[in-house]
């Protein structure tokens, strides 16, 4: 990276000069980040996804499984990752103990970006290192709800500890040998995301081959024998492994490659993330301002094809799954950030326009939220992203006027004198701004093809109705009397009572009202004994989710059988369902 970011001044000389002035400005950027994270960490809630972890892990525990028998639709390492979040929360209420939950995962990014600082202090100056390693850890900690926890997520904080841990060592295999385990891990988080830990990979090729390729040579032999663990550890993990895969009615593998359609819809899918986290319309801009400073065009060529496959490499991972799930590109802002934190802290001049725009840029989500539905266009977003490379482009020009007339007027060449304290401090506001876009009450929870579904105050109204909704089922039940799940997470998070079998929620059953052919699966079949076989004394029926009309009809029979369930009339949704007395457990 020194390689890489170095200008005509020696890094030494532009170390000293940096941490001589780092004090009086590091203040003025540091009070308005922490009241963003402590704001964040007391109002962000949970997304729905991972209170389908936490319900399924809850009620499985309740029924005597630990998360490596508990199915979740999530693998194993993560599975435990949750858990382990799980056993150190505290408190009497949902809304305690998630933001105890969310507190760790703070810590846990917060070590993250501190192990890079560390690492990357070795390498570039002191401004450089402060600036690019509090920005990934912002990005982390200050992510969208739809993204914090998720396993993309979990995979990006493992793959800063592990590009910090190939990075910092002074000597390499050691270094290797120390990175592998957290990146063999972020490919444990859910599989699809050993894209996550490669990117980790060429990030250290861009500093040092030598590193890169070792750590290539111990990495990929420890992700396989972590996933040969899991396997050990978990009795159905390879059986989920296999089966997984064949819920997914939008996965590429039954799809199939349609190339007009996979640009359409990235194309709306990179505009729909860059609403939801603005940094990631100053990456073009910040990949112009780091290259402009690279000396030699070989080396410049060399690092725009390590950030092109890298950009490839992350949006493969969105094409591959085939959702696309915003959270799935949980990994594009964080790599944002980090390029903005070079882009800004090597520079030899203040970047204004750059950073006017970023600053522009932290009221995005929620003027675009607040806009008519009219303007909200994919094309308005990428016109913003181009926005941001014209104004990278201003600050290059007048960057390299500033150079030529100072040399124009000096006989004898003088160091670089850097950044003024009170501008870098101007410019990292920004900064910091733009990151914490995203978690304000107006700003967008879920975007879709350019349009706005809901923001952040309205999916907290939305849990707090679920909530409610959950309060009422558990009411008329006794006390820790056994479920059948036939509701998604949310419910099954909220209602809390034990679940009966492996599997908590019917994720296998569910799927067949859109996939006939998973009836043909283990898991389904293990799935479906649930109903029947030693059936609970209730069962929650979601009609919005499970929707008795279109999964399998043998499946419903059984349902139908065994519980009484009210007829539909038009009133909630969510009912609850009370076993038939010809249905007692044998």
């Amino acid at each position: 990276m020194a390689t890489a970011l170095a200008d005509d001044t020696p890094a030494e000389a532009r170390s000293r000069a940096d941490d001589r002035r780092s004090p009086s400005w590091w203040p003025v950027v540091a009070l308005p980040a922490v009241a963003a994270v402590v704001y964040t960490a007391a109002t962000r809630r949970l997304t729905g996804d991972l209170h389908y972890v936490l319900g399924a892990l809850r009620t499985g525990a309740k029924a005597g499984y630990s998360p490596s028998e508990v199915f979740t639709h999530r693998p194993y390492f993560y599975r435990w990752f949750v858990a382990g979040l799980d056993r150190v929360s505290f408190g009497g209420t949902p809304a305690v103990r998630e933001a105890v939950i969310g507190a760790t995962g703070i810590l846990l990014a917060a070590a993250s970006a501190y192990a890079l600082h560390l690492a990357l202090t070795r390498r570039v100056t002191g401004r450089e290192a402060a600036l690019t390693a509090g920005a990934t850890g912002l990005a982390l900690i200050l992510a969208p709800r739809n993204d914090f926890l998720q396993p993309e997520w979990a995979a990006v904080v493992l793959t800063v500890f592990g590009v910090a841990a190939g990075l910092g060592p002074s000597r390499p295999w050691p270094a290797a040998l120390l990175a592998a385990l957290p990146l063999g891990l972020a490919v444990m988080m859910k599989y699809s995301t050993a894209a996550t830990a490669a990117i980790g990979v060429l990030l250290v090729y861009a500093v040092d081959r030598g590193r890169a390729v070792r750590l290539a040579l111990v990495g990929v032999p420890a992700a396989v024998a972590l996933f040969g663990l899991s396997v050990l550890g978990g009795s159905h993990e390879w059986q989920w492994t296999e089966d997984m895969p064949q819920i997914n009615q939008s996965a590429l593998s039954r799809t199939g490659i349609h190339p007009g359609f996979i640009l359409d819809r990235t194309a709306d899918f990179l505009a729909d993330r860059a609403v939801q986290s603005p940094v990631l319309l100053l990456l073009p801009g910040a990949l112009l301002l780091v290259l402009a400073r690279v000396p030699g065009r070989g080396r410049r060529i060399e690092l725009a094809l390590v950030a092109f496959t890298i950009g490839l490499g992350a949006q493969a991972v969105v094409v591959v799954q085939g959702n696309w799930f915003l959270y799935h590109g949980a990994q594009m802002p964080v790599l944002a950030a980090a390029l903005w934190g070079i882009a800004v802290g090597g520079a030899r001049r203040s970047p204004w326009c750059f950073g006017a725009v970023s600053l522009l840029y932290g009221a995005l989500p929620v003027l675009y939220a607040g806009a008519d539905g009219a303007l909200q266009r994919p094309y308005l977003v990428w016109a913003l992203g181009f926005l941001a490379l014209i104004a990278a482009v201003l600050d290059v020009m007048l960057e390299a006027r500033s150079r030529v007339r100072v040399r124009d007027q000096e006989t004898e060449p003088r160091p670089a004198r850097g950044v003024r304290p009170a501008a870098l401090a101007a410019v990292t506001l920004t900064g910091v701004v733009c990151l914490a876009a995203s978690m304000w009450p107006g700003s967008p929870h879920l975007v879709q093809y350019g349009k706005v579904r809901m923001t952040n105050a309205g999916y907290l109204a939305g849990m707090r109705d679920t909530e409610a909704e959950a309060d009422r089922l558990r009411a008329r039940m006794p006390d820790g009397a056994p479920v059948l799940y036939l509701a998604f997470g949310d419910t099954t998070y909220y209602v809390d009572h034990p679940a009966r079998c492996r599997y908590p929620i019917a994720t296998f059953l569910q799927r067949t009202r859109y996939l006939p052919d998973v009836t043909e699966l283990k898991s389904f079949r293990e799935n479906e004994n649930c109903v029947d076989h030693d059936p609970a004394p209730y069962a929650i029926l979601d009609r919005a989710w499970f929707r008795p009309a279109r999964v399998d009809k043998e499946l419903w029979r059984r349902v139908t059988a065994v519980y009484d369930c009210p007829r539909s009339t038009g009133g909630p949704t969510t009912v609850l369902c009370t076993r038939r007395p010809s249905a007692q457990p044998q």
